[in-house]
């Protein structure tokens, strides 16, 4: 484990393991990410069936021994489908995205998670927004349509399903800043993960591919590097502030792009840097606000 790494003969320091385990996070979900779109020839729905049934095994790895038989038992199963139901949404409409527009577009898109976080929190909890929050709402405003401009001459609709996912991702961490007080995260992961399964498994009517070797093997690291990267992120979370940690977040742009440029001849377009610029300097601003607070911080990228 990465808990046991040595530098110069000393243990590492918890700041210093916080940042590996994010950036081991950052990793594994650009790893899923590039598996969605590398797939794209694979029916959706058995791609979408492979991420949740290999991304069980991290989960179950979890639970405790003592547990194994009654772990999915809840108080509040009505939170629980309402969480799962948007993050099969958000998740549904992030591998669309994956597959039809380019990867460092679609990654950035997915960064208004926090700005939409924001909104919601003020629409439905009543929190107050001040002048750092609708400075942080504007700039990712202006990042996503600086972004998305281009799309709106050729019109193309699937600019719109990275806005789905960080919508839905906002309903999602609303979700879980309720859940997260009396469940615990297999839990909270192992309803989501059971849904998005089931939707998958009911395409298969439409008919699924038999996986070459190769292919059975990606799906397999998709599901695992999927799984692994939320149980990475929620360590990292847990041992150091995250306005240590979250900046490392931003460098699943670094690997989408270069992702995007070597293996599916994307080239890196200028409007990508400026609007993804934009959007990253309003979610900080929300992360540093919500840090200072003292609030429970919702990272950028938290599936389940």
């Amino acid at each position: 484990m990465l808990s046991q790494l040595i530098k110069g003969g000393k243990m590492l320091t918890k700041s210093q393991l916080a940042i590996l385990y994010m950036v081991a996070s950052v990793a594994c979900f650009s790893v899923m990410d590039i598996l969605v779109k590398y797939l794209k020839d694979a029916p959706f729905g058995q791609v979408l069936f492979m991420r949740f049934f290999f991304g069980m095994i991290p989960i179950f790895l979890l639970i405790p021994k003592e547990k194994i038989f009654t772990f999915y038992k809840t108080n509040r199963p009505g939170l629980h489908a309402w969480r799962a139901s948007w993050g099969a949404i958000a998740i549904i409409a992030l591998f669309i995205g994956l597959r039809n527009i380019e990867l460092a577009d679609c990654i950035s898109l997915t960064f208004l998670g926090p700005v939409f976080v924001t909104i919601l929190s003020a629409l439905f909890l009543g929190e107050k927004i001040k002048i750092k929050r609708i400075t942080a709402i504007f700039l990712g405003i202006i990042g996503g349509l600086i972004i998305i401009k281009p799309t709106f001459y050729e019109f193309n609709y699937f600019y719109f399903m990275p806005l789905v996912f960080a919508f839905g991702f906002a309903q999602v961490a609303l979700s879980i800043k309720s859940l997260s007080k009396t469940e615990p995260n297999y839990l909270i992961a192992f309803y989501f993960s059971l849904l998005s399964m089931l939707i998958g498994l009911a395409t298969i009517v439409d008919g699924w591919i038999w996986p070459t070797l190769y292919e059975a093997f990606l799906f397999v690291v998709l599901g695992l590097a999927g799984g692994y990267a939320n149980i990475l992120l929620t360590q990292s979370l847990r041992m150091a502030d995250t306005g240590l940690v979250t900046p490392i977040k931003y460098l699943s742009l670094v690997f989408a792009a270069t992702a995007g440029y070597f293996l599916f001849d994307e080239a890196l377009k200028l409007t990508t840097l400026v609007g993804a610029a934009f959007i990253v300097a309003g979610s900080y601003i929300i992360f540093r606000r919500e840090e200072t607070l003292k609030k429970q911080v919702v990272p950028t990228r938290y599936e389940t």
